[in-house]
């Protein structure tokens, strides 16, 4: 489904709370030219990190490269674009993207080269950048459980972007470590609702 060149938000923290099968999947179909949005490219060998390794990532949105030297060694011999986003800044833009804002203020970046070529908009005395939103074409996120409507539950890392990045993709593909009967996940704790997944792939142990 997952066509060259798409943009895709992939979940995790340095691979923690990535969705392992999918990206596996990615790498062995060999299908590449990707626009990655992420908090990092995880390290070598890991995650979002072996499809650096395949030659996958054309370029990447991320927060830092900075335990990934494969990525950097890519970055500085022109092989891929990296655009490099303070995070809270990326979680809002992906944010906004998914509940309708046109953009997202924020003071973060003012005077430094994150600001060059953004507009800038003050208001009442102080400096913002207008910071757009990044909606992708697939979400590939990780859970904890799913039910089989596809209502998803996070524990612990996996809570900082999988949940915001299914909220702002044409696509939303999640991979839960287990698929349970409608019902076996408490309301409180369903963070991503049905409505939200298109495609349930249980994570293989």
């Amino acid at each position: 489904m997952i066509p060259e060149g798409a943009i895709l938000h992939i979940g995790g923290f340095m691979g923690v709370g990535s969705p392992h099968r999918l990206i596996d999947a990615l790498v062995e179909r060999g299908v590449g030219g990707f626009t990655v949005v992420a908090n990092d490219t995880a390290m070598p060998g890991t995650g979002i990190g072996k499809m650096i390794s395949a030659g996958m990532v054309a370029r990447a949105i991320v927060s830092h490269i900075g335990l990934n030297p494969e990525t950097q060694a890519k970055m500085i011999a022109g092989e891929i674009e990296v655009e490099l986003v303070p995070q809270g800044t990326l979680v809002e833009r992906i944010r906004a993207a998914g509940v309708g804002l046109g953009g997202v203020l924020t003071a973060t970046g003012i005077g430094t080269l994150v600001e060059e070529g953004k507009q800038v908009v003050e208001l009442d005395g102080r400096r913002y950048l207008l910071e757009t939103p990044i909606r992708a074409d697939f979400a590939l996120i990780a859970a904890s459980r799913a039910d089989y409507k596809g209502n998803l539950e996070y524990h612990l890392t996996a809570h900082n972007f999988n949940p915001i990045m299914a909220m702002a993709a044409d696509v939303v593909i999640a991979e839960p470590k287990e698929i349970l009967p409608v019902g076996a996940i408490p309301p409180d704790a369903v963070k991503t609702p049905a409505t939200l997944v298109d495609h349930l792939l249980e994570r293989a142990h």
